[in-house]
């Protein structure tokens, strides 16, 4: 392109960004205005994708991870063909219903690859992409698997604590296919980032193992080179484009004025006559316009030409590779934990929630032994979540199929998004049940966007016992509950936790919690029917013997505390009946009339679960009974600390004693 070609293509960026934000009278105009030039040379010149197949497999991934800068990416999508980004939708930002919402969001929006707004949430999801790309190309070769994926970061991104886990990741796993584009403008809300912040961030890149430059931001021949040198490098790239937020502005470029608020209107039309942009508002000239399209077809040759080589692959291997792709469960899964429930009845598995886990690891991992990924946050001895038969991934053993994603919990949670989002592997991650604190950002975002990962919570309790109340979870269950579209189970037993993780492994449009202890338990259940209990969110474990007068609903290590409440109010002549609930927000999603025939018509209802109450009222009602924490836990033997906190069948039965007439 000639240098008045890329002004006017970059200029259409900036122009539609401006009038968008102006209409809706808010946003943030100055990261599109300043990026243009930047977003100008990636998707006319190196992106590989086709707007007319956005999800085409084989495409270059582009990340917006400043995603306050929404209107660069509607811009895009708009100018090269995205055939439902129509200009009405881009007139439509920031309206209800519309496909330009305030951040971008990829349930909503073809074309967008991964949910952002919440800063370092792109980035770190890329590296989960840059990840499965790099697994994926090992296994099926890289006339299939052979793509980009590239980023477009703020500083605000850039400070977040998250972006350290996920750069030291990226680096350590040398993801040179990961290529950052830092939108250096050195402008926050609040002002100069010199304000807050003096990192050298292409020292601190270099320092996780990346290669890292500075250009200048407004040169496309100098963004062009160091893309090209980028993609020649065996290690992840950072690219510092020094930029001037709201470039064009006269006399807001350059300040945080131009960073969250709209231009005005005689700001706009001055920045438009400074620019040579009609003023007009949202108008492209034809022969731009046309040149972005050819940018959007451009890649269509490309996408033929792999199809052609997709279909070259053996029928299973292309079957195997398109069902992945698709989320798509093998049969041999079903058959295997069918067969394995069996087995467990036969052999009864008395031990912790944690070590049943690992048993139906290997079961599962016996099924789809390539796509099931997991990981552990530096404690794979204590979470148990590792196959006998996995090897660790390395960036010399890509082929491996556990993760080493140390002490860093957010990360792995945002990077399992993006190994999701990509396509062909089966995510789960694990840390101890407290420390979803540190992981609650990723995995809200993952129930936004309906990303089906599975999280193996271990140490679920004060049943941990001695590490004391700094590492027991006592209103983390309620936490997770209280997020939109995440499920949380709390098995019981052994039969339980392989129903669990069959239903998080073929849950994918949202993600999953297994709750699962450090102590022994023993296995409750003495039937495995071919349909999964656990599915309804509860189900009467116990019945009654006669006419119950109470109901004791439980989950996980309190089921066993609510059967032998049971028996001894039986022996006191009062029937009652056990409801085991695996999935206390499962069971409330149920139809009311199979909710209210599981949850029963007894008079006297308890909840026993050691933790703090919120949620329970919805089962139990307001004047229901509570056996569980009202506080903080406690250092000390399991054992103790269950009878410290009164969390015991006497004190269910008590419970039930004070209101039985």
């Amino acid at each position: 392109m000639t240098q008045v070609d890329h002004t006017r293509m970059a200029n259409a960026i900036r122009g539609l960004s401006m009038d968008a934000v102006e209409k809706a009278k808010s946003g943030h105009p100055g990261l599109p205005m300043g990026a243009a030039d930047i977003a100008t040379v990636l998707f006319s010149q190196f992106l590989k994708f086709d707007a007319a197949a956005p999800a085409w497999p084989d495409r270059d991934r582009f990340v917006l991870s400043a995603g306050h800068g929404s209107m660069l990416l509607y811009s895009l999508l708009y100018l090269t063909g995205n055939s439902e980004m129509t200009l009405d939708q881009i007139k439509q930002f920031r309206q209800v219903d519309s496909l330009t919402p305030g951040h971008p969001e990829n349930f909503r929006t073809k074309g967008i690859e991964t949910t952002t707004g919440p800063l370092g949430q792109g980035i770190s999801t890329a590296v989960g992409m840059a990840l499965a790309e790099k697994m994926l190309a090992a296994e099926f070769g890289k006339k299939i698997v052979d793509h980009h994926t590239y980023v477009l970061a703020s500083d605000g991104d850039l400070m977040e604590g998250v972006s350290q886990e996920a750069i030291a990741m990226a680096g350590h796993w040398k993801l040179n296919k990961l290529i950052v584009l830092y939108d250096d403008n050195g402008i926050s809300i609040d002002g100069p980032t010199s304000i807050a912040d003096s990192v050298d961030q292409v020292k601190r890149f270099k320092s996780a193992g990346w290669a890292a430059e500075k250009i200048d931001g407004h040169d496309k021949a100098a963004i062009a080179d160091a893309i090209t040198r980028a993609k020649k490098s065996n290690k992840p790239t950072l690219i510092a484009c020094r930029t001037t937020i709201g470039f064009g502005a006269p006399h807001k470029a350059g300040t945080a004025k131009v960073h969250g608020e709209a231009l005005g209107a005689e700001e706009l039309k001055a920045a438009k006559e400074n620019l040579g942009i009609s003023l007009e508002p949202f108008s492209v000239p034809d022969d731009v316009l046309k040149a972005w399209r050819a940018a959007g077809s451009r890649g269509s040759v490309a996408r033929q030409e792999w199809e052609g080589r997709l279909g070259e692959l053996g029928s299973r291997k292309r079957a195997e590779f398109e069902r992945r792709l698709r989320h798509e469960r093998p049969a041999s899964l079903a058959k295997a934990v069918r067969a394995y429930k069996k087995e467990l009845l036969e052999k009864p598995m008395v031990a912790a929630t944690r070590k049943s886990s690992e048993a139906v690891i290997e079961v599962i991992a016996g099924a789809m032994p390539m796509e099931f990924l997991a990981g552990s946050a530096d404690l794979t001895g204590s979470n148990n979540n590792k196959a006998k038969s996995a090897t660790a991934f390395s960036a010399k053993t890509p082929k491996g199929r556990f993760i080493h994603y140390g002490i860093r919990e957010h990360g792995m949670a945002a990077a399992m998004n993006g190994i999701f989002l990509h396509g062909g592997f089966a995510p789960n991650g694990a840390t101890f049940l407290v420390f979803t604190d540190y992981a609650r950002p990723a995995m809200r975002v993952a129930a936004l966007m309906g990303a089906g990962v599975v999280y193996v919570m271990t140490h679920d309790s004060i049943g941990l016992g001695e590490d004391g109340p700094t590492h027991q979870p006592v209103e983390h269950l309620a936490a997770l509950r209280a997020i939109p579209n995440m499920r949380v189970f709390r098995p019981c037993d052994s039969v339980e936790v392989a129903e669990c993780w069959e239903l998080a492994l073929n849950r994918i449009d949202g993600p999953t919690v297994l709750a699962l202890t450090r102590q022994n338990l023993p296995q409750l259940r003495t039937t495995a029917p071919n349909d999964n209990p656990c599915a309804a969110g509860a189900y009467e474990l116990v019945p009654a013997q006669g006419e119950a007068r109470a109901t004791l609903f439980a989950s996980g290590s309190e089921v066993e505390i609510a059967v032998a409440a049971q028996k001894q109010l039986a022996e006191r002549g009062i029937a009652s009946r056990v409801v085991s609930v695996p999935s206390l927000e499962l069971l409330l999603a149920q139809p009311e009339a199979k909710r209210a025939a599981i949850i029963g018509n007894a008079p006297v209802k308890v909840a026993i679960e050691a933790a703090v109450r919120w949620g329970w009222d919805a089962v139990i009602g307001q004047d229901g009974e509570f056996v569980g924490m009202h506080s903080f836990g406690e250092s000390g033997p399991a054992k103790d600390l269950f009878k410290h906190f009164g969390i015991t069948a006497e004190a269910a039965v008590n419970a039930v004693l004070k209101r039985v007439s």
